[in-house]
Parts: structure tokens; C-alpha cells; sequence
């Protein structure tokens, strides 16, 4: 008898034991982690991947701990990488290309990509039933910041439909962060928001969501990260690993369904019940809107400038090579 109760103790010692130092080596894990500080240009489930990435502990899985910080507006986003504020910047590419063109030495560098097409949607005040970029004309729409890619792809897609541009009343001087409480408060009869905003004022019954940009735009790297090239150079294994978690995240996206998603990132978005989200969500996957992994084409590259050129906002091509460095390998 007493042999029994010395080896259950003995066991449950053992046991104790291998508690203690699994919790010990977690916490030393912990302690291993980089952190890196992200700023994201808004805080939205278009970008679904990547807080299926947080969520789910794909960057702590690569050796990474993520200080997400909202900063509105890709070129605040460029400007907080540019001064050392954030490591990595979260935006449209367009703003990399932008702070090269300046003559920035130590420029920024797109090495993954998140987003393949806009992923705007169009809020109307009124209902409008089969809605097309026609009932624009003659109409004031809050469009975004001028040279930014939500502007430029909505550009893109009225030129697509043949539609010019001056037929059409397209408010540029409300800042990105001020779009929705601007039409929220009268300005405009038709404002291009992402997602949670648009759902939620469809939800205050303030507005009608009507048709998508990215359904009419083609598609671009609409929304990808990226560092100076001198963080870069200096830290290649910590940029891989975030590469990786990212793809990882991509990879949960196309496999599983919205409702999963959802619960998945329903943290980052305290304020949306999961019905609401799932919806979203479910949006996002019908529009085609999340690259199959990070892997940024030049011809894709190629598009975006195109946009920019034919837009006059860059004058010539810039080199691929230089402001895009894929760490991931299609």
C-alpha cells in the first residue's frame, strides 16, 4: 500500500514537474519573441489574412510579436515607417513608389502582398435596385485623398465602364478617416467606404451598400507590406518569418468559410455581431478580393503603375526590382 502511494506521488511529482517547466519554456518563448510594430492604413475585415494571422498565433509561431497600430491614410502609413516610428507599413504600394520618385535614399521596399482588387463599397443615401456606375452621373461621391489607391481604382473602374470622369462630381478633400462621418452628416449623395464602415451605416439605416469598385476595377497588389530597404537588408530571417505567417494566413482564408473566418477575427472587431461579420466576410470571398499568397507579380506591378501614369500622378515605369523584393517564392 504504502509502495502505491509513494509512486503516486512520485507520479504526480512528475507530472508537476513537466507543468512547471512547459510553462517556464513557453514564458522564456514568449520572451524570445521580435516585435514588431505594424502600422495598417485602416482596420478592416478586407484584411481578413492578416488578423487570421494574429489571431490564430501565426507570427508567434514564426518567432514574431505583432503591435498593430491604426494609421490612417497610406501616406501617414509611409511617413511612420520613413522616421523609424513602425518597422513595417501596411498600405496601398502606390505610396512606396511615391517616397522613391522623392528621391528617399533609403526608400521603401514591398516585400508581400495581402490584397489583389479594391475593396470599396458603394453607399448610397438612397436605394437603388440593379445599380450601375451611371446613376453616379450628375452626383457628388466622396471618393478619398487624391494619389491614393482607393481614388485611383475607382478612377479605373469608371473609365472601365466607359464612364468620364467629369460627368461626375467626385469629392477628393475629405481626408480617408472622415469619409463615412462626412456623409453621415449630409456631405455627398454617394461615399466609397471598406468594411466594417459600410455595413454599419447600412445598419443605422443611414445608407444603402450598392455595388463594389473591385467588381469594376481590375485586379493590382491593392494593399501590401513594407519596410526600408536598410531593415530589410538588416533583418532578412525576421522579414521571411513574416512573409510566412502572412501566407499562412492567406492559406486559413481560401480554405475554410466566411462563418470560420469570422470567429476567427470576431476579437478584432468587438463592435460587430458574427452574423454581421460573417457577411462581410462572406463579401470580400465573393469579390475574389485576397491574393492566393504573398507572392507580388511584376505584371500585376505593372497595372497599378499604369493606373498612376494614365492618372498623371507618375510619369514612367519604376524599377520592379528595386522597390519590390518577394520573400516568398511561387
Amino acid at each position: 500500500m504504502k509502495r502505491k502511494i509513494i509512486g503516486g506521488i512520485l507520479g504526480l511529482l512528475i507530472i508537476l514537474t513537466i507543468v512547471i517547466t512547459s510553462v517556464k519554456l513557453t514564458s522564456k518563448n514568449d520572451n524570445e519573441l521580435t516585435t514588431i510594430k505594424l502600422a495598417e492604413v485602416t482596420h478592416s475585415a478586407f484584411y481578413a489574412p492578416l488578423y487570421v494571422a494574429i489571431e490564430n498565433g501565426y507570427f508567434k509561431e514564426n518567432g514574431i510579436n505583432i503591435d498593430l497600430i491604426l494609421t490612417s491614410g497610406a501616406d501617414k502609413v509611409a511617413a511612420a515607417v520613413l522616421s523609424n516610428d513602425v518597422e513595417i507599413g501596411f498600405a496601398g504600394p502606390e505610396s512606396a513608389i511615391y517616397v522613391y520618385n522623392g528621391g528617399e535614399e533609403d526608400y521603401l521596399v514591398t516585400f508581400s502582398g495581402l490584397t489583389k482588387r479594391d475593396g470599396q463599397f458603394i453607399i448610397s443615401k438612397e436605394k437603388i435596385d440593379n445599380f450601375t456606375l451611371n446613376d453616379l452621373k450628375g452626383k457628388e461621391i466622396l471618393a478619398g485623398r487624391l494619389g491614393g489607391m482607393p481614388i485611383l481604382n475607382f478612377l479605373n473602374a469608371l473609365d472601365n465602364e466607359g464612364i468620364d470622369k467629369n460627368d461626375i462630381k467626385i469629392n477628393t478633400s475629405v481626408e480617408f478617416a472622415a469619409l463615412s462621418g462626412s456623409f453621415i452628416a449630409g456631405v455627398g449623395d454617394f461615399v466609397n467606404l471598406f468594411e466594417p464602415n459600410a455595413t454599419n451605416i447600412e445598419s443605422e439605416g443611414l445608407g444603402y451598400i450598392v455595388g463594389n469598385v473591385g467588381a469594376f476595377s481590375g485586379e493590382f497588389p491593392y494593399t501590401a507590406f513594407y519596410a526600408r530597404k536598410s531593415f530589410i537588408s538588416d533583418n532578412n530571417e525576421t522579414i521571411k518569418n513574416f512573409t510566412n505567417a502572412i501566407n499562412m494566413g492567406l492559406q486559413y482564408v481560401k480554405d475554410h468559410s466566411s462563418e470560420e473566418i469570422a470567429k476567427i477575427i470576431l476579437p478584432q472587431f468587438p463592435s460587430i455581431s458574427l452574423t454581421d461579420l460573417t457577411k462581410i466576410v462572406d463579401n470580400y470571398k465573393k469579390y475574389d478580393s485576397w491574393l492566393e499568397n504573398p507572392f507580388i507579380t511584376e505584371e500585376s506591378y505593372k497595372n497599378l503603375e499604369n493606373l498612376m501614369i494614365k492618372n498623371e500622378l507618375l510619369e514612367d515605369y519604376v524599377p520592379f526590382n528595386l522597390l519590390v523584393n518577394n520573400f516568398y517564392n511561387e
